[in-house]
């Protein structure tokens, strides 16, 4: 188990022109696709506004780890409000049609979930959620007039998006406990074990004090890095006192103000739901459309910290914690396009990113209020959870 403090002293991202305009595209939706991943991590961690402070045994940091660790729930159902508030500018929309865009493993259907779950990268979303079992998950994302489920049964995975009247059938690799599910994950358990897996000795962990989420008497775990050139501020789950079960996941930023993820329970219930809940037949006269064998979906979203920039195809990680950066080159030289090259659009995306130089040369930083990423004018990126200047620094050690 990773070390953790004592609860005294703390007890733990046209056709040809098209094809053009992908390769130029490499440049700038690098820090979308940055945005994409990191917004992975809210998934369905449910956060919602503590409702009192019950007055339970006291219990140690490390002794709230064994008991989240121990927790077994098999079934549950329920309603989720997630937030999300990257400080992303107001496209029109556009920022999550550049999310989609980035997105690995999609297969051109708007029923691909690779594709429709970036919407969680921006905004307020409503989501209902089952589970029985490690073989069958449910999770539908209600949308204004329609509805966007994500079935998980045995073998067999179903997206349907009722708007488009879109079908994506994909298969698990295997069923059974240990399959590697072609979804994401379905449980806030799976998202509190990936901050967990980042604490280590540049973290401290302690319980901070008691809450009640969606009705139920729940412990406060707070994590917080220690190493200051991290944008993240701090990470509070509420752990259900019962079950051991995470019941909240809210992430805040260094620089304050509103949490950059803020998800959770209005409602949950722990029974089996019905077997009709994870039932699927594609509607009448639906597009269906079949994963191909690659790009496989991937097992996990990536982690924060250190395992945030190993999530991280094919690239190298620099520092150590919650300050490590990834970085990898992408072959596109010239930086962030201007002028004709770019046109209007290439323009306005550089006027988003502010210019730095070093003695790595020159470049653009694209900034959130979680992840940061550099793009240098010779192709190379660095990326992560750190600020602006602890990127230039990377920049300027790796050449």
């Amino acid at each position: 188990m990773a070390p953790y403090e004592s609860d005294d002293a703390t007890g733990a991202a046209a056709d040809e022109d098209l094809r053009s305009g992908r390769r130029k595209a490499a440049r700038y939706v690098v820090p979308v696709a940055v945005v994409g991943v990191a917004a992975a991590t809210i998934g369905l961690v449910p956060a919602l506004a503590d409702s009192g402070d019950p007055d339970l045994p006291k219990i140690t940091a490390q002794q709230l780890i064994e008991k989240m660790a121990k927790s077994d729930v098999q079934q549950l159902s329920g309603t989720v409000k997630v937030s999300t508030d990257l400080g992303l500018p107001d496209l029109g929309g556009l920022e999550n049609s550049l999310a989609s865009g980035a997105a690995q493993g999609g297969d051109g259907s708007s029923a691909d979930p690779s594709s429709k779950l970036t919407e969680l990268v921006s905004g307020t979303h409503t989501l209902r959620v089952a589970t029985d079992g490690p073989d069958r998950q449910k999770l539908s994302l209600l949308e204004r007039g329609s509805e966007y489920s994500l079935i998980h049964d045995g073998k067999d995975v179903w997206g349907y998006d009722s708007k488009s009247n879109e079908v994506f059938h994909g298969t698990a690799d295997d069923s059974g406990k240990d399959h590697r599910r072609a979804e994401p994950p379905a449980t806030p358990k799976d998202f509190a074990d990936e901050a967990l897996k980042s604490v280590d000795d540049t973290t401290s962990v302690t319980v901070d004090g008691t809450a009640q989420v969606a009705g139920r008497d729940a412990y406060k775990l707070l994590i917080r890095p220690k190493q200051s050139g991290t944008t993240v501020g701090a990470i509070s789950i509420a752990v259900d006192a019962k079950t051991g079960m995470p019941l909240k996941f809210t992430l805040t930023p260094k620089s304050g103000g509103a949490a950059v993820f803020d998800a959770g329970f209005t409602q949950v219930a722990f029974a089996r739901p019905a077997a009709s809940t994870f039932d699927f037949t594609p509607p009448k006269g639906a597009k269906v459309t079949e994963q191909k064998d690659e790009p496989k979906a991937k097992e996990h979203a990536p982690k924060l910290g250190e395992d945030f920039a190993q999530g991280m195809d094919g690239a190298k990680v620099i520092g150590k914690g919650w300050n490590a950066i990834a970085t990898f080159d992408t072959g596109a030289e010239g930086g962030m396009p201007s002028g004709s090259e770019g046109g209007a659009f290439g323009g306005f995306l550089g006027s988003l990113g502010d210019q730095v130089s070093g003695t790595f040369g020159k470049g653009t930083v694209f900034s959130t209020r979680l992840v940061n990423a550099l793009i240098t004018d010779d192709g190379k990126v660095y990326a992560g959870a750190v600020t602006k200047d602890a990127l230039v620094k990377a920049a300027n050690e790796g050449k």
